[in-house]
C-alpha cells in the first residue's frame, strides 16, 4: 500500500515538473541568443583591418585610449571564454530541483501545522474529559448526601445531571479516539515528507554552488558591456567636437549674410517711405472728397425730412377736417334716421323693415355708382389697348416686306372690322349704363317682402339671399337677353365658328373619342334633368343610405329675437365610396322669407372630403319655424332639417313635497323650495294656496275639525288682508317691445353673450342654493323676529305658512327661492297644498305640498340648544336653563346628564318642582378636563373640537322627557415655545448673539403673554417680550444674549399667560474673551457707484500682554484655561457672492501691537436681476412685434369689412386684446424658461446690464465677515499644516454698503467694461475705441490712471471733459511682444466716483502644420505637359492667419544673387542656392494656387502645385516659403521635378553629371532624327555602388528604376522594353540582376535589384568596377552606361 502511494506521488511530481521544464527550455534558448552577439562582437574585434578603418581625423591620444580599452576588453573576453558555461539541460535540471525543493518545504510546513492542530485538539479533549470526570465525582458525592437527607427533588435533579455527564464523557472518549487516529495519519505523512527532503539534500548543495557560478558569469559580462559603452562614448565625443566646428563656421557665414540683408532692407525702407507719403496724400484727398459727398447727402436727407414733416402736418390737418366732416355727416344721418323712425311710428308701420329697405336702396345706389365708374375705367383701358395694338401694327407693317403685307391683308381687314364693332359696343354701354346695370345686375325676388331687393352679384361682404337661388333660371335668361352682344368680340362672333372644322384637320381617332365623350355628357345631363340616378358601386360594395352627412345634423336657431341676423355654418361630408358632388336645390317654401343659404359648389369631392354651407336667418315674425335645406347629389337627393324656436319659459321646482318632520308645539321651523327658469324668457309668478282646497288635512287620535291654512298672517304682511273668497287668476298678455338693434350684428356674438349669461345665471343659482341650505337656521332666526303667529279665538291656528316672497319676477336662466314656515300649535299631522301661477299663458301652474307633525309636551324649554361658545380646559363655565310649564298642576322634574360626561358637566339641582304655568331655572356647570376627548366618545369631535352633549328633563309623574343639547367648542390654553431649549453657543464679549423662538397659541381664543424677570444680559424683542397672540397664531421672538465676561451661563426665561400659567424656556451660553479685538466692529462705506471701489481702514489689536488674571480680564473660552501670551494670527473669510475685499486677509499680531486692515467695497448688479431684465426686454420686443402684426391684420380686416357695427367692433377688439394678452403671457413664460440659457457675454445680457446701471436708484446691504483667530505666528508654520484655531474666538466685522448709479458709463459694445482685444499676433498692433457717456446732471472732469509702461497696452487718445449727457471716445491700442495673456486696468476718475476698464488681450504666436515635409518631388513629366500635386496647411493657432506663398525663383533679389559664384563650383555644404533649372520661355516652372489668403483658426487650406517644364532636364528645383502676415516664414518646402522629351527614364545610383545647366540653349534632337541615326555613345552614365560588409552572409544590394511616363503625346502600342548587355562579365565578377530584360507599362516603374557577393579571388584593398549597357526601346532607342562599383567594408567602418 505504501509502495503504491509512493509511486503515485512520483507521477504527480513528474507531471508538475513538465511546465517548469518548458519554461527552462525557453530560458535556455534566450541565453543562447544572448551569447550570439558576444560572438559577433568577438569576430569584429579580430578583423585585421578593423582598427585601420577608424576616423583618420581623430587625435592620437584618443587612439591610444581606444587601443588600450580594446586590449583590456579582449583580455576580459579571453577570461570569459576560459570559464565553463552551464549547459541548457543542466540549467533546466537545476531549476526543476529548486522548484521541487520549495514545494517539499511548503508541504512539510503544512503537515507540521496540521499535526500541531491535531495535538491541540487532543489536549483540549483530554482536559474536557478530566473536567467531566471531576463533575461526575462531585455529583456522586451530592447524590449520596441527598439520599441521606431524603430530598427527592434534588436527588432526581442530580441523577439527571449524572446521566447527562456520562453521555458527554462517552462522546468525548469517542472524539478522543478519532483525533488520535488522525494524529497518527498526519505524523506518518510528515515523516514521509522528511525522508524525501533527506534525499534531496546533496542536490540542494550542488544547486547553490551552480547559482554562485552563474552569478559570477553575469558580473563578468556586465563589465564587458561597460567597457564597450565607454569606447562608444569616446567616439561620440570626437564626432560632437567636429560638428561644433562646422556649426561655428556656418554661423559666421550666416551673420555676414544677415548684415547684407539689413543694408538691403534699409534701402528698400527709404524707397517705401517715399511711395507711402505719395499714397497717403492721395488717400487724404479721397477722404476729403468722400466727406464732402457725405455732407451733401446729409443736407439732402435733412431737406427731405423737413418736407416730410410739413406734409405730415398738412395731412394731419386734412385728416382732422375729414374726421370733423364725417362726424357731422354721421350726426346728420342719425338725425335723419331718428326723424324717419318717428314718422314711421306715427304712421303705424314696422320700423325695422322700413329702415332695412331704406338701407338696401342706399346700398344699391352706391353699387350703381361704382358700376358706372367701373365701366368708365374699362372703356379707358380698352381704348388704350386698341391704341397700343394700332401702334404695334404700324411698326409691324414698316418692318415686314410687301409680300407678307399682301398675304395678311385679309386678316387685318377682319381685325379692323372687330375693332369697329368694339367701338360701337363701348358707345352703347356708356349711353345706357344706368339702365343696363339696373336690368342686368339686379333681380327682384317674387317671394321677398314688399320693397325688398337682392344685393348685387359682385358684392362680397353680404351673403346671397335665398330667393336668388330659385330665380336662377330667370336671371340667366335675362342675362342672355341683355348680354347678347359681348364686351370683347372675338370667339363669340358669328363669323368665327369653332365647330366648323375642315375634314382634313380632323383625325378619325379624335372624332371617335369626341363622340364617346359627347354621349357620356348627354347621358349624365339626362340623368340630372329626369332625376333618375344609378347605383354607386365601388369595390363590389353598393353605397346605401345617405351619401352626405351633415355636421351638425340639424340646423337649430333657438331663442331668437326679431330684427337680428343669425348665421350658422354646417359641414357636408362625402360618406360614399367614391367621387361624388352635390348642389343646392333650395329650402322649404315657407322659409324663403327668413332663410338664405350661401353655398359654393366644390365640384367633384373624393370620399371623406367635406365642404361648408352658411345658413343666414333673419326673423321677421316671433314664431317657431321648421323646414329643411335640400341638396342634390350624384346618387340622389338629401336634405338637412332646419328649426327656428322662439324664446320660452321653462319652469320647474326642485321638489314637490316638503317634509318638516316632528317638532314640539311652540317651535318655529323654516325650509325653502327653488323655482328655476331654464328658458330664455322671463315672467311674473304668484304663490297661493291650492284653488278649492282651502283647508288642510290633519290626522290625530281624536277626529278634529278641518282648519284653514291661509296665505299670510296679519303680522307678517301688513299691506294685504286675507279674503275668504277663492283666489281668481287673471293672466294678461303684455305687449312685447323688442329693442331696436343694429342689423349687422352677427349671431355668433349673440350666442356667445347668451352662453355667458346662461353660465353666470346657473352659477349664481347654484351659489344661492348652497347658501340657502347652509344658512337655513340663520334665516329662520331672522324671520322669527318679524313673523309671529297669533291665533284668533274663533278660528283654529294656521301652522304652515309662506315666507316673505309670494310673488315677483323670475328672469331668464335664473332661480328664485321660496320660504315655508312651520309653527306647530296643536299635536298631530299637518298638510298644506300650494300652487304657483304665472303671467305667461304658455306656462302651466306648478303645485307642491308641505307636511309636518306636532308633538305636545307639558314642559318645554324656550332655548333647547344651549351654546357655551368656546371653553378652555380646567376652567369653570356656568349657564342658566329656563324651563317653562304649560300644565295646570305642579310637576316633579329630574335633570340628567349622560354618563360619559358626568365628570365634566353637572346640573344643579338634580330634581325640582315646577309650579303650574310658571318657569323653573336650573344651573349648568361645565368644567372640562384634559380627559374629555377620551371620556366623551362620540359626543366629541377631535378634529373640529366641537362637543355636543344631550341633556334630559324627565317628568316623573307622566313618564315623559324633554331633550336638550349643550354645544361647546373645547380648546386648550397652552402656549408652545419652540424650541424648548436654546443654546446660544459661544459668544464673545464684543458681540451679541440672537436666537429665534416661535411662540404658538394652541388655543382658538386670543391670549396675552409676557416674559417676566429677565436677567440684565438678555433682551427680548419685539415689544420687550409682551403682546397678544390671536387664535392659533405663531409669533417669532428674537432673544438677544450679550455676554459681559468669559464664563458659562445657564438660566431660565419665564413666560406668563393671561390666566397666570407659566411656561419655561431654558437657555445656555458660554462667554468668550478672544485674544484679539477689532478697532471697529462696524464699517459704514460712503455711497459707492456700481463697479466702483470704496475703501476703509481698521486695526486688529492684541491687548493680551500678561497672563495674570487678577490685574485684568484674561482671554479665555468660558471657564477654560487662559490664552498664551505671544503672537496671535488672524484670517478674514469673505463669503462667495459678497462684493467686499479685505487685505491683508491673513496676518499675525504681536502682544501690545496692532495690524492695519484695508476693506474694499466694489458693488455690482446681481446676475439674476440682469437675467430677468434681459428676459423682460426680449418679451417687450416680441410684444411690440406681435402688436405690429395684429395692427396690420386689423387694418386689413377693417378695409375688407367696413360695414361692421360699433358693438361688433368693440367685441372683436376685446377679443383681440384678450388673445394678445394670452399670446404675450405665453411668450413671456417661454422666454422666462430661456432666462437660464442667457450667457453673460451675450448682447441681450450686456444691454440689460447697461440699462439697469443707467436706471439704478440705489441699494443698501449689510454683510457680516468672520475673522478667525489662532495662537502662534503664521510665518512659523510655513511648509507645515495650518494653524489650529478655535472657532469660538471668532470675531465678526459688520459692513454697511450703500451702492449708487455711476456718473460715467460705457456706451460702446452694449456697455461692456471689459475691453477684450482677443487673439492678436505677436508684433502686430490693434486699436479699439471705447465710447463713454456722462449720465450725471453735472459737468465732469476726467482723470486716468497710468498703464504699465512695459506692457502692451497704450492709451492713445484720452478725454479731458464731459458735459451732461455727452458721449466721447477713448482709443486704446494693444501690441503684444510674446505669446501669452496680458491684463491691465485703466481707471477713469471723476470728482465723486471712478470707472474701471479691464483691458485684456492674448498674444498668439502663429503656428501651422503642413502635410508635406521639407521636400515635394513632382516626379517625371513630359516636356510641354503639366503635373500637379496637392498639399494641405492647417492652422493650429487660435487666430485667423493671413498667409502668402513665395517662390525663390520669383524673388526680387534673385538677379543680385545670381552675380555670386556659381553654386556648382562650391562644396555641397556651402551651397545656399535652391533654385535649379528654369524654363527657357521665362515662365516659372513651378506655380502654386492660391498664393495668398486667410486660414481660420482650426481650419485648413489646400494648395495645388503645378509643374510645367518646357525643356528636358532632371534638375528642376525651387524653394517655396509660407509667409505669415508678410513677416514670418512659417514653413519651407523644396520643390523638385524632372522632365523628359520621351516617355522613358532610368533612375538610381550616383549621378555623374553637373546639376546646373549651361547658359546656352541646346535643342534636343527630334524623334525622327533619333530613329534615323544610331546612338553609338551612351546618353548618360550612372554609377551604382555596392558595399559588402565583411563577415556577413547577406550580399550587397542596390536598385535601379526603369519607368515609362504616362502621356497622351506618344501613342505606343506596346510598353517600354529594356535589356542589359555585358551580363556574363557581371556574373563572373559576382554581380546578379533580378531582371535582365523586360517590359514596363505606361505609368509604371520597374525596380531592378542588383546584388553582389565578392568572389574568391577578390582583394579587399582593390575596389571592383564593371561596366554594362542598358538599352531602352520606346518611341526611340536610348542607351545608358551603368558603372557597377563594388567594395568590401568592415562592420565598424564609417560609410560615406
Amino acid at each position: 500500500m505504501e509502495d503504491n502511494e509512493m509511486s503515485y506521488s512520483e507521477e504527480e511530481e513528474q507531471k508538475s515538473l513538465l511546465p517548469f521544464q518548458e519554461e527552462e527550455e525557453d530560458k535556455a534558448v534566450h541565453f543562447s541568443n544572448v551569447e550570439e552577439p558576444w560572438e559577433e562582437y568577438k569576430l569584429e574585434e579580430e578583423l585585421p583591418g578593423g582598427s585601420k578603418m577608424g576616423n583618420k581625423d581623430a587625435s592620437e591620444g584618443v587612439q591610444d585610449k581606444s587601443d588600450s580599452s580594446v586590449e583590456s576588453l579582449e583580455h576580459c573576453l579571453g577570461s570569459i571564454s576560459n570559464m565553463q558555461a552551464l549547459k541548457p539541460t543542466d540549467r533546466i535540471c537545476s531549476l526543476t530541483l529548486q522548484r521541487n525543493l520549495k514545494e517539499l518545504n511548503n508541504i512539510a510546513k503544512e503537515k507540521e501545522l496540521e499535526v500541531r492542530e491535531a495535538r491541540d485538539k487532543l489536549s483540549t479533549c483530554q482536559l474536557r474529559m478530566q473536567m467531566l470526570a471531576k463533575q461526575l465525582e462531585y455529583v456522586d458525592i451530592e447524590i449520596e448526601k441527598e439520599e441521606a437527607a431524603g430530598n427527592v427533588a434534588a436527588l432526581s435533579r442530580l441523577q439527571a445531571m449524572h446521566r447527562r455527564l456520562c453521555t458527554e464523557l462517552e462522546k468525548e472518549k469517542d472524539f478522543e479516539l478519532k483525533i488520535a487516529l488522525t494524529l497518527k495519519e498526519k505524523m506518518l505523512e510528515m515523516w514521509q515528507i522528511e525522508t524525501e527532503q533527506g534525499k534531496y539534500e546533496v542536490l540542494c548543495e550542488q544547486l547553490t554552488k551552480d547559482e554562485e557560478e552563474l552569478e559570477k558569469q553575469y558580473q563578468e559580462r556586465a563589465k564587458v558591456r561597460i567597457w564597450k559603452e565607454k569606447i562608444a562614448a569616446l567616439q561620440a565625443e570626437e564626432n560632437r567636437q567636429s560638428r561644433e566646428k562646422k556649426k561655428e563656421e556656418a554661423q559666421k557665414e550666416c551673420e555676414e549674410r544677415h548684415k547684407k540683408m539689413l543694408e538691403d532692407a534699409k534701402r528698400n525702407h527709404e524707397k517705401a517711405v517715399c511711395f507711402l507719403r505719395k499714397s497717403m496724400a492721395r488717400i487724404h484727398e479721397k477722404n476729403a472728397k468722400e466727406e464732402l459727398q457725405a455732407q451733401e447727402h446729409m443736407e439732402r436727407r435733412l431737406q427731405a425730412v423737413l418736407s416730410l414733416k410739413t406734409s405730415i402736418t398738412s395731412n394731419r390737418e386734412k385728416l382732422h377736417t375729414l374726421q370733423v366732416w364725417n362726424k357731422a355727416k354721421a350726426f346728420k344721418a342719425k338725425k335723419q334716421e331718428m326723424k324717419m323712425r318717428e314718422a314711421i311710428l306715427a304712421e303705424g308701420g314696422n320700423v325695422t323693415t322700413e329702415i332695412f329697405l331704406h338701407k338696401r336702396l342706399l346700398e344699391q345706389e352706391k353699387e350703381k355708382q361704382a358700376f358706372r365708374e367701373q365701366q368708365k375705367s374699362r372703356k379707358i383701358e380698352i381704348v388704350s389697348r386698341i391704341l397700343q395694338e394700332k401702334a404695334a401694327l404700324h411698326k409691324q407693317k414698316k418692318s415686314q416686306p410687301c409680300t407678307k403685307a399682301i398675304k395678311s391683308g385679309g386678316k387685318l381687314g377682319e381685325s379692323l372690322l372687330w375693332r369697329k364693332k368694339t367701338w360701337q359696343y363701348i358707345e352703347k354701354t356708356c349711353k345706357h349704363s344706368a339702365g343696363a346695370t339696373s336690368q342686368t345686375w339686379c333681380s327682384p325676388s317674387a317671394c321677398s317682402s314688399a320693397g325688398e331687393k337682392t344685393a348685387s352679384v359682385g358684392e362680397t361682404s353680404e351673403k346671397i339671399p335665398c330667393d336668388v337661388l330659385w330665380e336662377h333660371g330667370e336671371d340667366e335668361k335675362e342675362g342672355d337677353k341683355t348680354l347678347a352682344e359681348p364686351e370683347f368680340p372675338g370667339l363669340w362672333s358669328q363669323d368665327c365658328d369653332l365647330h366648323k372644322i375642315s375634314k382634313e384637320e380632323v383625325d378619325p381617332k379624335q372624332l371617335a373619342t369626341r363622340v364617346e365623350k359627347k354621349e357620356i355628357f348627354e347621358k349624365k345631363l339626362e340623368e340630372f334633368q329626369t332625376g333618375i340616378f344609378h347605383k354607386q358601386i365601388a369595390s363590389g360594395r353598393e353605397c346605401k343610405g345617405c351619401t352626405f352627412y351633415s355636421k351638425p345634423s340639424c340646423i337649430h336657431f333657438k331663442d331668437f329675437d326679431v330684427g337680428q341676423i343669425y348665421k350658422k355654418k354646417i359641414v357636408l361630408i362625402n360618406a360614399s365610396y367614391s367621387v361624388n358632388f352635390c348642389r343646392l336645390v333650395g329650402i322649404s317654401e315657407w322659409l324663403k322669407d327668413f332663410i338664405s343659404v350661401h353655398f359654393n359648389p366644390p365640384g367633384k369631392m373624393s370620399a371623406g372630403m367635406s365642404c361648408e354651407v352658411v345658413v343666414t336667418f333673419k326673423p321677421m315674425v316671433n314664431e317657431t319655424l321648421e323646414g329643411e335645406v335640400m341638396f342634390m347629389a350624384q346618387t340622389g337627393a338629401f336634405s338637412v332639417p332646419l328649426k327656428c324656436t322662439v324664446k320660452r319659459c321653462i319652469l320647474a321646482l326642485d321638489k314637490e313635497l316638503i317634509d318638516f318632520g316632528s317638532h314640539v308645539v311652540g317651535e318655529t321651523i323654516s325650509q325653502t323650495i327653488s323655482l328655476t327658469n331654464s328658458g330664455a324668457l322671463g315672467t311674473r309668478f304668484k304663490v297661493q294656496t291650492s284653488a278649492g282646497d282651502g283647508s288642510t288635512h290633519r290626522a290625530t287620535a281624536k277626529s278634529s275639525p278641518a282648519r284653514a291654512v291661509t296665505q299670510h298672517f296679519s303680522d307678517c304682511v301688513t299691506e294685504k288682508k286675507v279674503s275668504d273668497s277663492p283666489v281668481t287668476l287673471v293672466v294678461e298678455k303684455k305687449e312685447q317691445i323688442y329693442p331696436d338693434q343694429s342689423e349687422e350684428m352677427t349671431s355668433c356674438v349673440a350666442q356667445a353673450e347668451q352662453q355667458q349669461a346662461e353660465t353666470s345665471l346657473s352659477n349664481r343659482s347654484t351659489d344661492q342654493l348652497g347658501q340657502d341650505v347652509l344658512h337655513s337656521r340663520s334665516d329662520l332666526d331672522t324671520d322669527n323676529a318679524h313673523i309671529s303667529v297669533e291665533l284668533s279665538p274663533e278660528e283654529t291656528p294656521v301652522e304652515i305658512v309662506l315666507g316673505k316672497v309670494t310673488e315677483g319676477e323670475i328672469g331668464p336662466f335664473s332661480t328664485v327661492r321660496l320660504q315655508l314656515i312651520f309653527v306647530p300649535a296643536v299635536p298631530g299631522d299637518v298638510r298644506a297644498d300650494f300652487v304657483i301661477v304665472f303671467d305667461n299663458s304658455d306656462c302651466k301652474p306648478l303645485c307642491f305640498s308641505a307636511v309636518g307633525v306636532s308633538i305636545d309636551v307639558p314642559v318645554w324649554v324656550p332655548n333647547p340648544n344651549i351654546d357655551l361658545k368656546i371653553c378652555m380646559y380646567d376652567q369653570l363655565y356656568q349657564d342658566c336653563i329656563v324651563i317653562q310649564s304649560r300644565a295646570k298642576a305642579t310637576l316633579r322634574l329630574k335633570f340628567e346628564v349622560c354618563k360619559e360626561l358626568s365628570k365634566h358637566m353637572e346640573l344643579l339641582p338634580k330634581t325640582g318642582y315646577i309650579q303650574a304655568q310658571s318657569s323653573f331655572s336650573v344651573q349648568l356647570k361645565f368644567l372640562p378636563r384634559h380627559s374629555l376627548p377620551e371620556d366623551a366618545g362620540s359626543y366629541f369631535n377631535e378634529e373640529t373640537r366641537v362637543l355636543e352633549v344631550p341633556l334630559t328633563i324627565l317628568i316623573m309623574d307622566k313618564a315623559k322627557k324633554v331633550n336638550l343639547t349643550v354645544h361647546a367648542i373645547v380648546t386648550t390654553s397652552d402656549l408652545e415655545i419652540s424650541p424648548a431649549q436654546i443654546h446660544f453657543g459661544y459668544c464673545t464679549i464684543y458681540e451679541a448673539v440672537q436666537a429665534n423662538v416661535t411662540l404658538t397659541n394652541k388655543s382658538i381664543l386670543p391670549q396675552e403673554f409676557g416674559f417676566v424677570g429677565l436677567p440684565e444680559f438678555v433682551e427680548i424683542q419685539p415689544n420687550d417680550g409682551l403682546g397678544i397672540l390671536l387664535p392659533l397664531e405663531s409669533l417669532t421672538l428674537d432673544i438677544i444674549f450679550k455676554a459681559n465676561k468669559a464664563k458659562e451661563y445657564s438660566f431660565e426665561l419665564t413666560c406668563k399667560s393671561e390666566i397666570n400659567r407659566q411656561f419655561k424656556l431654558s437657555c445656555k451660553a458660554v462667554g468668550v474673551h478672544p485674544p484679539l479685538e477689532l478697532s471697529h466692529s462696524l464699517v459704514q462705506f460712503a455711497a459707492t457707484a456700481l463697479n466702483g471701489v470704496s475703501t476703509a481702514t481698521l486695526y486688529v489689536m492684541n491687548a493680551h500682554v500678561s497672563a495674570s488674571r487678577f490685574t485684568h480680564a484674561v482671554p479665555r473660552i468660558g471657564n477654560g484655561e487662559a490664552a498664551l501670551v505671544g503672537p496671535t494670527s488672524f484670517e478674514f473669510r469673505v463669503p462667495k457672492d459678497c462684493p467686499v475685499t479685505i487685505t491683508p486677509s491673513v496676518g499675525a499680531v504681536l502682544p501690545g501691537k496692532k495690524s492695519l486692515i484695508q476693506v474694499s467695497f466694489r458693488p455690482t448688479l446681481p446676475d439674476q436681476l440682469i437675467r430677468e431684465e434681459a428676459v423682460r426686454r426680449l418679451c417687450r420686443a416680441a410684444a411690440t412685434g406681435a402688436e405690429v402684426q395684429k395692427r396690420k391684420k386689423d387694418e386689413r380686416r377693417e378695409g375688407k369689412k367696413s360695414s361692421i357695427s360699433v358693438t361688433r367692433q368693440q367685441s372683436s377688439s376685446q377679443l383681440v386684446r384678450d388673445g394678445g394678452s394670452k399670446y404675450l403671457t405665453s411668450l413671456y413664460s417661454s422666454e422666462q424658461q430661456k432666462s437660464t440659457e442667457l450667457q453673460p457675454d451675450s448682447d441681450a445680457y450686456m444691454a440689460a446690464q447697461a440699462f439697469l446701471m443707467r436706471n439704478f436708484s440705489g441699494r443698501f446691504e449689510k454683510y457680516i465677515i468672520p475673522c478667525f483667530v489662532a495662537s502662534g505666528h503664521i510665518d512659523e508654520k510655513k511648509g507645515s499644516e495650518n494653524l489650529s484655531c478655535s472657532p469660538h474666538n471668532t470675531l465678526y466685522l459688520e459692513l454697511h454698503c450703500p451702492a449708487v448709479a455711476p456718473s460715467v458709463v460705457v456706451t460702446s459694445d452694449n456697455g461692456r467694461s471689459t475691453v477684450n482685444f482677443g487673439d492678436v499676433a505677436v508684433g502686430h498692433r490693434m486699436m479699439k475705441r471705447i465710447a463713454i457717456q456722462n449720465i450725471s446732471p453735472e459737468k465732469l472732469e476726467l482723470g486716468f490712471s497710468v498703464l504699465n509702461p512695459n506692457g502692451p497696452f497704450l492709451l492713445v487718445r484720452p478725454v479731458g471733459m464731459l458735459e451732461p449727457g455727452e458721449n466721447k471716445t477713448l482709443v486704446v491700442s494693444f501690441c503684444p511682444n510674446e505669446s501669452k495673456w496680458f491684463f491691465d486696468m485703466l481707471d477713469i476718475w471723476t470728482a465723486k466716483n471712478s470707472l474701471t476698464l479691464s483691458l485684456t488681450g492674448h498674444g498668439v504666436m502663429p503656428s501651422i502644420v503642413c502635410s508635406v515635409g521639407e521636400a515635394l518631388d513632382m516626379g517625371y513629366v513630359i516636356t510641354g505637359e503639366k503635373g500637379t500635386s496637392t498639399f494641405k496647411i492647417q492652422n493650429t493657432s487660435t487666430l485667423t492667419l493671413r498667409y502668402s506663398i513665395r517662390l525663390d525663383s520669383l524673388s526680387p533679389t534673385r538677379d543680385r544673387d545670381q552675380q555670386r559664384i556659381p553654386c556648382f563650383l562650391t562644396s555641397s555644404l556651402q551651397r545656399t542656392e535652391f533654385v535649379g533649372t528654369q524654363n527657357y520661355n521665362g515662365l516659372s516652372v513651378f506655380s502654386i494656387f492660391p498664393t495668398e489668403g486667410e486660414i481660420v483658426a482650426g481650419k485648413s487650406q489646400d494648395f495645388v502645385v503645378t509643374f510645367s517644364p518646357d525643356h528636358e532636364s532632371l534638375y528642376y528645383s525651387d524653394r517655396l516659403e509660407v509667409v505669415l502676415f508678410g513677416k514670418k516664414t512659417a514653413h519651407v518646402i523644396h520643390l523638385k521635378g524632372a522632365a523628359r522629351d520621351h516617355p522613358m527614364f532610368v533612375e538610381g545610383g550616383v549621378p555623374l553629371d553637373v546639376p546646373v545647366e549651361s547658359l546656352a540653349v541646346t535643342r534636343p534632337l527630334s524623334s525622327q532624327q533619333a530613329l534615323k541615326g544610331e546612338l553609338q555613345v551612351p546618353v548618360k552614365s550612372l554609377l551604382l555602388i555596392l558595399e559588402y560588409t565583411e563577415g556577413e552572409s547577406s550580399p550587397a544590394t542596390a536598385e535601379l528604376k526603369v519607368g515609362a511616363i504616362q502621356t497622351a503625346q506618344f501613342a505606343l502600342k506596346k510598353g517600354l522594353e529594356f535589356a542589359f548587355e555585358g551580363l556574363p562579365l557581371l556574373q563572373q565578377k559576382g554581380f546578379a540582376l533580378d531582371a535582365e530584360r523586360g517590359t514596363v507599362e505606361r505609368g509604371r516603374v520597374k525596380r531592378i535589384g542588383v546584388s553582389w557577393v565578392p568572389p574568391a579571388d577578390f582583394r579587399a584593398d582593390d575596389p571592383l568596377l564593371v561596366t554594362a549597357l542598358l538599352t531602352l526601346k520606346g518611341d526611340i532607342k536610348e542607351s545608358y552606361r551603368i558603372l557597377f562599383m563594388a567594395k568590401v567594408v568592415s562592420a565598424h567602418s564609417p560609410t560615406m
